[in-house]
This record gives structure tokens, C-alpha cells and sequence, in this order.
């Protein structure tokens, strides 16, 4: 049987034995105000309840009310509604139905949610208009009318937001923040936010209402204890964990991160990876919120890409308490830095539950299915997962299964979670099928505004005061390099130079002798100097480093450095403190120097000389530590790669002559030690050939000899094919010692030979751009080819490599391809998926059925080159030689071919549709039975093209920009299909061809 709302006040005034004196106007609001204060100072009494039933219609009443009365005075709401129902049942001597429960623990509920909600933002004038407009009058009429049954009653209990009762108290509470002036939107947020925050004052009146409710309501008083318990560790959590992260000092400064944050820019990026330029740059925080409160989006998860430095993880902090403050519990944030996670399971909520050591998800098995809980997960760090090394699962996997959670969070209304993961812009790089519900934006530079606001800020600071106006016209004027204005566009870039230019240690003279790529080695260096000099100095300039660390600066640097290769060859996060000092017992050097300090501040000396220099005790690890930031541990990693490659060119004079330093045998082992781990990352590479290239007079050709020795024996199995101990297994029980599980000895091999492959291939693009070196520096991967025949020996490589998993090799080596020799190679069958092969020489080469989707081969010279059924779908060939290349039965949907060169070229039944061909040369190519459907022909050339049998639906012939395709008397147009339906048919081809 329903029942109204009216009908269950007019009940409780019958109990009490009151009439109705009043109708819903601002008074009744009075009424319901002055019973909450009185009972706040002086408990519940029959006296203080008459009044209240007598002179309104319903508790929602007092929002006629000033609400700043209603919100700062602290009123008790939810006992006011206990009292309620405890004096009638104690004067009627019968429970009260479950329908007038709901009725009135609901409304104080709601109350005590809106107190809570809107206390958040005591700067509102919440009184604006102190006229209460007629709409919301008219919404406390409707509540009269609103009617219950026992099943709604039920679900009301359940998940109130939901309720028939939400949606009407919520148009009550938009009535009066209308009559407030506030805007639409944010009203919507705020009743949807006071909606949610309901039911946890619902479980509080449950349990506070004690024997009134015990027959009446499910589930038991202990359920009711469990869910509050939850929602306590919830609050504990939001405030131990997020709220204190925009808190966190920056690095060792004064300040914190919310002290300099700037909201940052970003633009889409296409489903090929690419940002598309013509677009405006959005702002980032707002894009995010957007997206997340679109209803329609619940299916894309959000990924936010970014080079090293661009403000991703600061990001995450301000966004995930922004979330906190301003969303919850519509949205609760869940912040994770994947670095931190151990364990990988098939799926990803299962991961989640056996990370977070959180207790409403160790004590709630349905914790992801909660109709009153809704999570948005903050995944940050995709590239600093350390799973390769552990298990099966793979980067690629990772992906799918947040995607996959993201499409079950649509499809299942008790979740609908959302996610957010960032991630460097190369860390996508390799993975051929990314998922379709990635919806992701990249980070762009900071423009001049952004970095005014930032200086704006810098100024404020108390250190930083008369000091910012200074830097600013250094980095606007003309001795300010461009290649350092463009890394001032940087978030962590422009700190480290302000700060430097703030205490006197910015190198202005080096800057300015610095080219591109050397610049930003620059300011690393110096900022590496800056901490290990001057930051911890006496005002009168006295340096304490020495007295707190009892090392010089320079034997700090070597620890620093060597403390990096733990940190990365740990999975690139953080590393044990016995790790280090083993590796340091290693060198003699470093050896007397740890011990000499060990003399003076006891066992705890490594950790003390470590302390404050970029490097902190790691979350994860007892007794390990972690670089504040990533990008410092993969540039002194590549400080210290770049020391050992100096020390295998040097040599010593001997009796019987010139001797290598570093002997071949122990230089197998250095490469070991240090490359067989994982993978180089690309910002690795990158610092070191900054770091090498500082010295033009570098010995190149000495290094690049030596390595090229290493790299063919390991591809002959020198080094892992032996019956004493290999280095591989030296390595690996290495490895093991300190707890770096996940490799065996197959791993560590491919990884050391692989690294040094990448390490060659960057010598010889960096020869090819010098006069003196591309002679004597020329890198044959697979090696030189005799006669007519191709090499195998890459091929060998790479089925090596993908033995102990498929596509090692590009996930390893993909992206350090571009401009390599490959011609006259057998690459058949190979998965080249996603790599770089951009300008790279594949003259003559068999990539008969090779996968080389998603792949660049922009500018590539494949001449020659057999693609027959290669699968070439969406790779890039725009401006690629293929002349005579045979692609007959190649995937090429998708891809684009613009300005290619494919003259002579065997295209026979090659899939081409949504291909773009603009501006391409076909002259005298087969494309006989091809399926050009929907492809691009703009401005093509066609002439003397046999295209007997192709199908050219849908395909676009021309445009107004490039102009017709173009053919001749011997192009072969014979039985054509779909040309009717082609765009753009030229006229003068119609009328050739009969169609006009």
C-alpha cells in the first residue's frame, strides 16, 4: 500500500496530538530552524517536537531558512528525525511502518548531508537573494505528494541516490541554490554530491535509532557497523592520501607542489599516435572533468600522455584531491603510482584488490559493485610498470585489461567506475592493437601564459621575492639560447633553471656554447652540481655537504651515479640499499671512500650521503630508496653507461705498446653488469648521446669497434653458449641476490645484446650526419650480404628474442630503428609491428608476410623489397621509395602512401581500402584485383597503372586542393568495378569510360 509523505507527518501530529497551524512558507522553515537549535541546547522533549509538527510540512522546511544558519550552526538533524520516531513509538506503543521511517530519516539525512557538503565552500554566499523565490515553495509542496511503498521504502534504504526520494529532495535543493545565484551546473554537482553523501547518515540514524528500527529494518545492526567502518576508512584514506599530496615538498625546497602548480595544456592525440596541430590546446584538468562527468564517456578510459618532466604525476596529485574536494563521493579518487604494484593478476580489479592495502577493500569483497561507493582510479605511470621482468604479462596486456575493466564499468551499472592513466608518449610505442577506448591526450609545452602564471607564483615564494624579474628577462632575452627557452617550457625544467638562477648556479656561459641536444645535459649537470655544492650552504657561503656527508662532490656524483643503475636495473623506481653498496664494494674507489665515511658516521654513511640528493627512502621498500624524480635516475644512469664507454676506448702504454684499459673479456662483463637487465629506455639514450657528444673529439670509431665485436659474438651465442659459468648467469644470480626476480638467463642475455644493438645504431645515425665518420662508422645489423644473397643473421636475432616472448624485439629495439642498413635482408615472417623504421634502408629485403602494421616507414627506401602479403595496415609510408617492390596480397588499409613512390611497383590484389594514395606515384604498377574501396587517389599518378579488375568504390579520384588523378591512353581500366559509386570521377575519365 502506498503512502504519502503528508500522510505520514499528518500520522506523527496525530500522535502528538497537534493540529496544522501553518502552510509552507518561509515560517514553516522558522519552525523546523528553531526546533533543531532548541534541541541542540537543550536534547529532545515532547515540547520541543509539538511545536515542530504543528508549524511545518516536513523537515526539508528549513531550507527556506537562511542556510548559513542551516549550515555553520552545527545542528543535529538526524537525532532531531531519531527523536521523532522514538516519542511516537513510545505514544502510540507500535513500531513505526518502514514507509515513515524512510520518510523522515531520509529528509534528516539529506540535511545532514547538505550541512556537510556545503560547509565545504564557506566563501558562498549561500543568502544572496534573501526573497525565497516562488520555485522552491512550489518543491516542498510536491514532497507532500510523494508516495512509498515497502519495496521502494526498500530500495531507498539501499542506494538513496537512486530513490524516487533523491530526486525530489534534489529539486528542492536546486530550487534554493537557484534562489542563490549559483550556477546551474555547479548546482547540479553540489544536489548530486549531498545525493550520494546521504546514505552514510542514513547507516548513522540506523544504527543511532537502536530499538526503534530493530523490527522493522534489514540488514542487522552489525551490517549497518560495517558499512559505517567503511566509510571511515574511505574518509581516512581521502585524507591520509590524497589530501596531503598537493602538500608534499617539492624535492627538499620550502614549498610544496600546490605552492608553484600550474593547470596544464594538452591536445588529442589520433588513433595513429599522433597530435594533430591544427587544434587548439585544452586545458588539461578541465578536459579531465569534463570527461568524467560526461555520462556518455563511461566507456573511454583516459590516458594522458607526456614526455619526462611535463607534470604528469604532479598532475595526478592536484587532480585526484581537486576530485576529492570537489566530488566526492560522487567520484572517490584512488591515486596509484604503478611503480608500487608487485603483483600482476589476470585481471585488473583483482590486482587492485591485492595492491591496495586499504581496508573498506580487504574487508568488502564487493567493494567494486557497492551502488554507493564510485571510484575513479588514477593509474599514474604506465611506463614505470616493472612487469616484464616478473611474469608474462606484458605492457600490451596491462593495457587491455584497464580497458577492459573501463567496458565492464559501462555494461555493469553497480560499478561504473572511471580511469585515468598517464604514461610517457613512448610508452604506447610497440603495442600493434591498442585498445579503441583510449581517449588520449598528450601534454604540450608550456606557452608564454601558462609560464607567466608559473612565475607569478615562483615570485611569491618568501626565497624566491625580487628575484623572478630577473630570470624572466634572462630566459625573453637575447642571450637566453632558443634550445633553453624551448626546455623552459618544461614544468620541471623551468624549476630547475629558476632555482639554479635563484642561488647563483646557472651556467649561462655553457648554456649558451650548448647546441639542441646537449642543452638540457647542461642543465641536469649543473643541477646535479647545484645540490652537490651549494644548496646546503652557511650564509657565509661555508659548504655543509662535505661536513654532513663526509665525501667531496665529486665522490658523491660517483655513489649518485652508481645508486642510479640499482634504481633502473630494479625496474627504474627504487632499489635496495644493500644492492648499492655491494655494487660500490665492487669498485676500490668507491670502496675507501664509503669506508672512510663509515669511520665517521657509522654504519648508516651511505644512507646520510644519499639523503636530500634527489634521492629518498622508497615507499615500497624497506631500507631502499628512489630518486624523486625518474628523469634524475635515467640521466646519472646514463652518466655512468657514458664513463664506462669513455674507459673501454682508453689505453695505457706498455712495453710491448698501446694496451687497452679495459681488456675484452672484462668489458663482456661490464656490458653485462650494466646493459643486462631490460630494456634501455629512449630518455636514456637520448642523456647519453647528449653526454658523448658534449666531445666532438670523442675516439667514435674506437667504441663503435669494440661494441660491434661484442655484438657479433653474442649473436653467435659466444657468451651464453658455454659449459663453465656464463656471464648471463653471472649476472642474473646477481640479480637474484637483491630481490630482482622475473629474469633468467636468456633474459639478461637478450637484453645485454639488444641494448648494445640500440647503442650501435645510434652511433652509426650520429656518424652518417658527420663527413669524417660515415665512411669509417657503417652498422650492418645483419651483417653484409654476398652476392645476391640475403643476411639471416638479424632474423635470427629477432626469433631469438621473441623466444621468451613475443615481440621482445620491438618493445626492445622497434624504436631505434630509423635510418639503420637493413638491404638485402631476410626479415620474412617477422613481427616488426609499431617500430621506427622511418628513412631506413630495406632495399632488396624479404618481408614476405612480416607484420609491420602501425609501423613508421616514412621516408623509407624499399626498392626492390618483397612485401607480398605483408600486413601493412595503418603504417606510415607517406614519401617511401618502393619502386619494383613487390606488395602483391598486401594489408595496406588504412595506410598511408601520400607522395610514395610505387612506380613499377606489383600491387595485385593488395587490400587498399581507407588507404591514403594522395599524390602517389603509380606509374606502371600492377593493381590488377586490387580493393582500392574508399582509399585516397587524389592527384595520383596512374599513368601506364594496370588496374584491370580493381575495385574503386567509394574511392575519392580527386579534390579541389591536389587536383584529378592522373592517366593516360595506357592506363588499363578494364572491368573496374565500383567506379560508380567513386567520388570525384573526373570528367574527362567519365567520358572515356561511357559514364556521362
Amino acid at each position: 500500500m502506498n503512502k504519502r509523505l503528508s500522510q505520514t507527518w499528518q500520522k506523527f501530529r496525530q500522535s502528538f496530538s497537534v493540529g496544522e497551524t501553518l502552510t509552507t512558507t518561509v515560517e514553516t522553515g522558522k519552525a523546523v530552524l528553531e526546533a533543531a537549535n532548541t534541541f541542540k541546547e537543550q536534547g529532545a522533549s515532547l515540547e520541543l517536537l509539538k511545536p515542530l509538527l504543528q508549524n511545518s510540512s516536513s523537515l526539508l522546511d528549513v531550507l527556506c531558512s537562511p542556510l548559513a544558519q542551516v549550515v555553520g550552526a552545527g545542528l543535529p538533524f538526524v537525532p532531531l528525525g531519531i527523536a521523532l520516531l522514538k516519542y511516537s513509538r513510545d505514544i502510540t506503543k507500535q513500531d513505526p511502518s518502514l514507509e515513515d521511517c524512510v520518510f523522515i530519516v531520509s529528509q534528516a539525512a539529506y540535511l545532514e548531508s547538505v550541512k556537510e557538503i556545503l560547509s565545504l565552500y564557506p566563501s558562498i554566499n549561500w543568502d544572496a537573494d534573501p526573497n525565497i523565490n516562488k520555485t522552491l515553495t512550489k518543491q516542498l509542496q510536491k514532497l507532500n505528494e510523494i508516495e512509498l511503498d515497502y519495496q521502494s521504502a526498500t530500495n531507498t534504504v539501499a542506494c538513496f541516490r537512486e530513490s524516487e526520494l533523491a530526486k525530489a529532495f534534489n529539486q528542492v535543493l536546486s530550487a534554493r541554490l537557484e534562489a542563490a545565484n549559483i550556477p546551474k551546473a555547479n548546482a547540479n554537482i553540489l544536489t548530486q554530491r549531498v545525493a550520494w553523501n546521504t546514505h552514510r547518515y542514513i547507516i548513522k540514524a540506523w544504527i543511532e535509532s537502536g530499538d526503534v528500527i530493530k523490527n522493522i529494518i534489514q540488514p542487522s545492526f552489525g551490517d549497518w557497523q560495517t558499512e559505517q567502518q567503511k566509510f571511515s576508512s574511505i574518509d581516512e584514506y581521502l585524507k591520509t592520501h590524497i589530501a596531503s599530496k598537493p602538500l608534499d615538498l617539492v624535492f627538499d625546497e620550502s614549498f610544496s607542489f600546490q605552492d608553484i602548480y600550474v593547470p596544464l595544456k594538452a591536445k588529442p592525440v589520433d588513433k595513429n599516435g599522433e597530435i594533430d596541430e591544427k587544434l587548439d590546446s585544452l586545458d588539461l584538468e578541465i578536459w579531465a572533468k569534463e570527461n568524467l562527468l560526461n555520462p556518455n564517456n563511461l566507456e573511454q578510459v583516459m590516458f594522458v600522455q607526456g614526455g619526462p618532466g611535463r607534470g604528469k604525476s604532479v598532475f595526478c596529485r592536484m587532480f585526484s584531491d581537486w576530485v576529492r574536494y570537489h566530488l566526492h563521493p560522487i567520484w572517490t579518487p584512488i591515486l596509484i603510482r604503478l611503480r608500487d604494484l608487485d603483483s600482476f593478476e589476470s585481471r585488473l580489479e583483482n590486482t587492485l584488490e591485492a595492491e591496495l592495502k586499504i581496508s573498506f577493500i580487504q574487508s568488502d569483497k564487493n567493494w567494486l559493485t557497492n551502488k554507493n561507493t564510485r571510484f575513479l582510479f588514477i593509474l599514474d605511470g604506465f611506463d614505470e610498470l616493472h612487469i616484464e621482468a616478473r611474469n608474462n604479462l606484458n605492457l600490451e596486456a596491462f593495457i587491455k585489461q584497464v580497458s577492459g575493466f573501463q567496458q565492464e564499468c559501462k555494461s555493469y551499472r553497480e560499478m561504473g567506475h572511471r580511469v585515468i592513466i598517464t604514461g610517457r608518449s613512448m610508452s604506447l610505442q610497440g603495442i600493434p592493437y591498442l585498445p579503441r577506448n583510449l581517449e588520449r591526450v598528450e601534454i604540450v609545452e608550456m606557452d608564454g601564459q601558462l609560464q607567466q602564471k608559473w612565475l607569478d607564483k615562483w615570485e611569491d615564494l618568501p626565497a624566491n621575492k625580487g628575484k623572478t624579474a630577473a630570470f624572466k628577462q634572462f630566459l625573453q632575452g637575447d642571450k637566453c639560447p632558443s634550445e633553453v627557452k624551448k626546455l623552459a617550457q618544461e614544468p620541471l625544467l623551468l624549476y630547475l633553471l629558476a632555482a639554479m638562477y635563484r642561488d647563483g648556479k646557472l651556467a649561462i656561459d655553457k648554456l649558451e656554447q650548448a647546441s639542441q641536444r646537449t642543452a638540457k645535459i647542461v642543465i641536469y649537470q649543473e643541477a646535479l652540481n647545484w645540490v652537490l655544492t651549494k644548496q646546503r650552504s652557511e650564509a657565509d657561503g661555508t659548504n655543509l655537504n662535505i661536513e654532513l656527508t663526509q665525501q667531496k662532490p665529486e665522490d658523491l656524483k660517483r655513489i649518485l651515479t652508481e645508486a642510479a643503475v640499482c634504481v633502473v636495473q630494479s625496474g627504474g623506481e627504487f632499489a635496495s640499499m644493500s644492492m648499492l653498496e655491494a655494487r660500490l664494494q665492487d669498485d676500490e674507489t668507491a670502496k675507501a671512500l664509503i669506508e672512510k665515511a663509515k669511520e665517521k658516521l657509522g654504519n648508516e654513511a651511505l644512507k646520510t650521503a644519499l639523503a636530500a640528493f634527489y634521492i629518498r627512502p622508497a615507499d615500497k621498500q624497506e631500507g631502499g630508496v628512489e630518486f624523486f624524480h625518474k628523469s634524475f635516475g635515467e640521466f646519472l644512469f646514463a652518466e655512468r653507461l657514458k664513463t664506462r664507454l669513455k674507459a673501454w676506448t682508453q689505453y695505457y702504454e706498455a712495453e710491448d705498446g698501446r694496451q687497452l684499459i679495459i681488456p675484452e673479456a672484462q668489458m663482456n662483463w661490464q656490458i653485462y653488469d650494466l646493459l643486462g637487465f631490460g630494456r634501455l629506455t629512449s630518455e636514456i639514450v637520448e642523456y647519453l648521446m647528449g653526454l658523448l657528444t658534449e666531445n666532438q673529439d670523442f675516439p667514435w670509431e674506437q667504441l663503435f669497434k669494440r661494441l660491434e665485436k661484442f655484438y657479433g659474438n653474442w649473436s653467435k651465442g659466444k657468451f651464453i653458449d658455454s659449459a663453465e659459468e656464463t656471464l648471463p648467469q653471472k649476472k642474473l644470480r646477481q640479480l637474484q641476490k637483491y630481490g630482482i626476480q622475473g629474469l633468467g638467463q636468456r633474459q639478461v642475455d637478450i637484453y645485454a645484446g639488444l641494448n648494445v644493438m640500440i647503442l650501435l645504431l645510434e652511433l652509426h645515425r650520429y656518424a652518417k650526419g658527420r663527413d669524417d665518420l660515415k665512411k669509417q662508422i657503417i652498422l650492418y645489423l645483419s651483417g653484409q650480404a654476398e652476392g645476391t644473397s640475403r643476411t639471416t643473421q638479424l632474423l635470427r636475432i629477432i626469433n631469438y628474442s621473441d623466444c621468451i616472448q613475443l615481440k621482445t624485439f620491438n618493445s626492445v629495439v622497434g624504436q631505434f630503428l630509423r635510418g639503420a642498413d637493413l638491404s638485402r635482408t631476410n626479415l620474412s615472417r617477422t613481427n616488426l609491428s609499431r617500430t621506427n623504421l622511418s628513412r631506413t634502408n630495406l632495399r632488396d629485403t624479404d618481408l614476405r608476410g612480416a607484420d609491420l602494421s602501425g609501423a613508421n616507414l616514412r621516408g623509407a627506401d624499399l626498392r626492390g623489397a618483397d612485401l607480398s602479403d605483408a600486413n601493412l595496415r595503418g603504417a606510415d609510408l607517406s614519401g617511401a621509395n618502393l619502386n619494383c617492390a613487390n606488395l602483391r596480397g598486401a594489408d595496406l588499409r588504412d595506410a598511408d602512401l601520400s607522395d610514395a613512390n610505387l612506380r613499377g611497383a606489383d600491387l595485385s590484389d593488395a587490400y587498399f581500402s581507407g588507404a591514403n594514395l594522395n599524390r602517389a606515384n603509380l606509374r606502371g604498377a600492377n593493381l590488377s584485383r586490387a580493393n582500392l574501396r574508399g582509399a585516397n587517389l587524389s592527384r595520383a599518378n596512374l599513368r601506364g597503372t594496370d588496374l584491370r579488375g580493381a575495385n574503386l568504390s567509394r574511392a575519392n579520384l580527386s579534390d579541389e586542393l591536389f587536383g584529378d588523378i592522373r592517366w593516360d591512353e595506357n592506363t588499363n581500366l578494364e572491368n573496374v568495378k565500383g567506379l560508380d559509386t567513386a567520388k570525384n570521377v573526373p570528367e574527362a575519365l567519365k567520358q572515356q569510360l561511357g559514364l556521362s
